[in-house]
């Protein structure tokens, strides 16, 4: 018989980050140009739909089937989910049962995250990407790329980064984070500028659509930390504090960075802070005092508002949403500090945090897990990346025409506000 409070625990979990991805849409919804809220929400939709069926017919099983011996993908024994509804009535054999909860329970939970994680992508590219381009690579990037990376994190005794090289990630510093900013980096440098990019201003349309976006990313990603301990016990208790910790240290620090070189703290701001504050603990949740939790958070704000702000526009990619800027140098952050700031006694490995032991070890498996990640999904990305662009006959971009007059008229026939009339 299954436990019915870890069960219930992995339940509200699944049901909390699979809110993660509505909420997103709203956050992106919020950042984007009017005449394009409904195209960038849409692709975050979009993904809810195309991951719940690619993950439903192999995404799990190339993720967490087999035997987890595989340093590279699960198996295909699971394909399709053969085999787990026996594990509900009883029949199932010892490799697709869970002693405390349903494999259903962990299938819907992870599910939740390659969406979330597939949505984040789709804020680099925002205003000028075909909607059909999109749904294309998602397709095939949660079949190809992240069930594999997922498996060389998190695939158990035999995986590449979690088991051989002793990196830590917690609930996906490298699988979500990295992952996603990194493919949101490739593909807007495939796809090319917006029109009118660094000559333009663009602002945010609708700031109380960021603020909410960012509340339901908040409440959600309590589950997405704490669920990664798959038990309603002191670590998954730790990981909430800690998640609470690392993101309102990140909103102060933000809005400190803001009023410094602005001389205006902004709502927008606050927002994008506690989000930089969830990634940078993300990796660190369960592995951190909440002090250090704290630290993390007053860290990452400077970090990644000197990639937005700075080193984007220094190397000159045009990341609409800053899908990179947040993610993946957030996910960066949080990792090395992982390897500073990780208890001992809570490491999955035999290794602590450099403060603690002196020893460089887990951070120097922690770099080398950020390394193979990036390699794996960057070279897998250009890949895909060119792949599809073949597909929609040389180009990831709709038209200039269609550009100019805005993707949610031109791809959509709606429109977000339409008694407006006043300029964009």
């Amino acid at each position: 018989m299954f436990d019915t409070g870890s069960t219930g625990f992995m339940l509200v979990c699944a049901m909390l980050v699979l809110l993660m991805t509505p909420g997103l849409a709203f956050f992106y919804g919020g950042l984007s140009r009017r005449k394009n809220v409904v195209n960038t929400m849409l692709m975050s939709f979009a993904v809810l739909g195309i991951v719940g069926v690619t993950w439903t017919v192999c995404g799990w099983s190339l993720a967490y089937g087999g035997d987890g011996s595989l340093p590279f993908f699960g198996g295909f024994d699971q394909l399709g989910l053969a085999g787990l509804v026996a594990d509900i009535v009883g029949e199932a054999p010892e490799a697709l049962s869970h002693d405390a909860y349903p494999a259903m329970a962990d299938v819907v939970f992870q599910m939740a995250f390659c969406m979330i994680t597939t949505a984040i992508v789709t804020g680099a590219v925002a205003g000028r990407v075909k909607f059909g381009a999109v749904c294309a690579f998602t397709a095939v990037w949660t079949v190809v790329v992240y069930p594999p990376l997922a498996h060389m994190v998190w695939g158990g005794e035999g995986s590449l980064v979690g088991d051989m090289i002793g990196a830590l990630d917690f609930a996906g510093g490298d699988v979500v984070h990295i992952s996603s900013g990194l493919t949101g980096l490739v593909l807007c440098v495939i796809a090319g500028k917006r029109k009118g990019y660094a000559v333009m201003s663009y602002r945010p349309h609708n700031v109380p659509f960021v603020a909410l976006g960012a509340t339901l990313l908040w409440f959600g990603w309590f589950g997405f930390n704490a669920g990664s301990e798959f038990s309603p016990d002191g670590v998954a208790a730790l990981a909430l504090v800690n998640t609470v910790a690392a993101s309102s240290s990140a909103l102060v620090s933000w809005l400190a960075v803001e009023r410094a070189r602005d001389g205006k703290p902004t709502l927008v701001g606050a927002a994008t802070g506690l989000v930089a504050g969830l990634v940078v603990i993300t990796p660190a949740a369960g592995f951190v005092e909440p002090w250090a939790a704290a630290a993390m958070g007053v860290i990452v704000s400077p970090v990644c508002y000197a990639a937005v702000s700075f080193l984007k526009r220094r190397l000159g990619y045009d990341d609409a949403l800053d899908a990179f800027g947040i993610h993946a140098v957030g996910g960066v952050t949080g990792g090395i500090l992982t390897g500073l700031f990780c208890v001992p006694e809570l490491s999955w490995t035999d290794f602590g945090g450099l403060l603690y032991t002196g020893d460089p070890t887990l951070l120097g498996a922690q770099v080398l897990g950020i390394l193979v990640t990036v390699g794996f999904v960057g070279v897998l990305d250009v890949a895909l990346g060119f792949i599809v662009k073949a597909c929609f006959k040389g180009s990831l971009r709709v038209g200039e025409a269609e550009e100019a007059q805005g993707l949610d008229v031109t791809a959509h026939g709606e429109s977000a506000y339409p008694a407006y009339v006043g300029l964009d």
